[in-house]
């Protein structure tokens, strides 16, 4: 089929809360990609910068979402998708990206390509890189995150380019996940025998910035709190999905609790410490790139145990108190 006729059945989602300049970038990605921009949605989340009128004057159609309800990226790129469901029910694609997201000009039309060849593949996925790695360690440890192999995959970031029919056998996001929103859907695809694969092609440039070590703490601690809920709702499943994930943090860090706690009554405990750098020395023998920044990343890698844990936790105790999930921001 050629390409150019597919692209009218193409519909993008773009999410956002006071992206600035970002969400001018974004759009910008998007001119020459012959896509109709009464096929372009654009999702704010309560933007107080003037991201909505910045939309609309690129012509994208803006929707606001209801902030008197939980907000989470999962209920945002929901109620993209299902707008231009409804609105164009000549869409079969939608390629989802954030409004802090770049879109490379070759991606649509390899990924689109791909799907329409592959009928069985629901989403397909591309590299993300990060716009700028150098600016700090912590952006160049997110993109080392985004090199996933090439391939079949279990999941995709919340970049991809996805067939409406399998969005819809599935509902969409699940609108409660706060973080970890786009492994779950795919787990619930994978369950119906949809497939998810990554090409190997540049597909987004994302604007992380993460500057600071308490945002790079913060983002862990969403990613423990996307593992616990994630083994809440699926861990009883063959895969155990999520379960290992907050396992292994709950364990680390529980090891170094009770050392230090034993060590205040036996300080000969403190020995026992030495499994932390131990390990850390153990996972860099296994990087094929044996630089300090390998050695760096394998330190900060073993430490994300304490603030992943955190997640967990805090997921625990919501579930009890039966109390909403707010998201965790680390921007």
């Amino acid at each position: 089929m050629n390409i150019q006729v597919c692209k009218s059945k193409v519909g993008i989602v773009i999410i956002g809360r006071n992206e600035g300049q970002r969400l001018i970038r974004c759009l910008d990605s998007l001119v020459g990609l012959n896509i109709d921009l009464k096929h372009i949605v654009y999702v704010d989340s309560g933007s107080n910068d003037g991201s909505q009128a910045v939309a609309e004057k690129f012509g994208a159609i803006c929707v606001h979402l209801d902030m008197t309800l939980p907000f989470s990226a999962a209920r945002a790129r929901n109620e993209g998708w299902r707008y231009l469901a409804q609105h164009h029910s000549d869409i079969e694609f939608i390629q989802f990206i954030d409004g802090d997201c770049l879109l490379q000009a070759n991606w649509l039309s390899a990924a689109l390509q791909y799907l329409v060849n592959t009928p069985n593949v629901a989403i397909v996925c591309g590299r993300r890189r990060e716009l700028r790695p150098d600016k700090s360690i912590y952006n160049q440890f997110c993109d080392d995150e985004w090199n996933t192999p090439i391939g079949p995959a279990l999941a995709c970031g919340g970049d991809a380019l996805m067939r409406v029919a399998a969005l819809q056998d599935v509902n969409g996001y699940t609108d409660y996940f706060i973080a970890g929103e786009e492994p779950e859907m795919c787990y619930r695809m994978r369950q119906g025998n949809w497939h998810i694969f990554r090409l190997d092609e540049e597909m987004t440039l994302h604007d992380a910035n993460i500057t600071h070590f308490r945002q790079w703490w913060k983002r862990a601690n969403r990613a423990g709190f996307a593992f616990a809920l994630s083994a809440k709702e699926h861990g009883q499943g063959n895969e155990k999905f999520g379960v290992r994930q907050a396992l292994r943090s709950l364990i680390w860090s529980g090891l170094l609790v009770v050392i230090l706690m034993a060590s205040i009554v036996w300080p000969v405990f403190l020995f026992a410490l030495l499994i932390f750098p131990l390990q850390i020395i153990k996972m860099f023998l296994t990087q094929q790139n044996k630089s300090l920044y390998s050695f760096i990343s394998c330190f900060f890698l073993m430490i994300s145990k304490l603030p992943e844990a955190l997640g967990v936790i805090e997921l625990l105790i919501k579930t009890l108190k039966k109390q909403d999930y707010t998201i965790i921001e680390y921007k």
